[in-house]
């Protein structure tokens, strides 16, 4: 089933001019499409509707060392907390860490680079309030994070 996340801005990339009123449609793993809410809605009549305050676009890439935490689960977790849903190859130091990311699905890259949303591209989300700070993360097509 497809899902449409939609926010009042919606950014293909976080340098980009947001679009107003906008919408990124997820079907598993993949995004379907990036458009305005009432274009999207109209192409995918079927798909369920997840709004979002703030601001929607591409999930971050963690570029440092992870934060500390009791276990490697709980360390990818809070990556996911803060947007991310990728983190660098330098800083997974760990099986036990690789194994845990690999079981949320987070990105392990060998380095850092721009994040799009770009149709067919993994649908790695994060939506963000007026602060910066992350509301809600999709990673691979699932919600893993979403404040209360």
């Amino acid at each position: 089933m497809e899902t449409i996340h939609a926010a009042d801005q919606v950014y293909v990339t976080w340098e980009s001019a947001p679009v107003a009123d906008g919408a990124v449609v997820v079907g598993r793993d993949r995004i379907g499409a990036v458009g305005t809410f009432a274009e999207l809605r109209e192409r995918f009549p079927g798909a369920r509707v997840r709004r979002w305050p703030g601001r929607l676009g591409p999930a971050r890439v963690h570029e440092g060392p992870l934060p500390d935490a009791p276990s490697p689960r709980e360390r990818i977790h809070a990556v996911l907390k803060l947007g991310a849903a990728a983190v660098l190859a330098d800083h997974v130091d760990s099986p036990a860490l690789r194994a845990a990311a690999e079981r949320n699905d987070v990105a392990v890259l060998p380095g850092s680079g721009p994040t799009a949303l770009r149709p067919s591209g993994r649908a790695d989300l994060a939506v963000l309030d007026d602060t910066g700070a992350c509301i809600a993360t999709v990673c691979a097509g699932r919600l893993v994070h979403r404040r209360r």
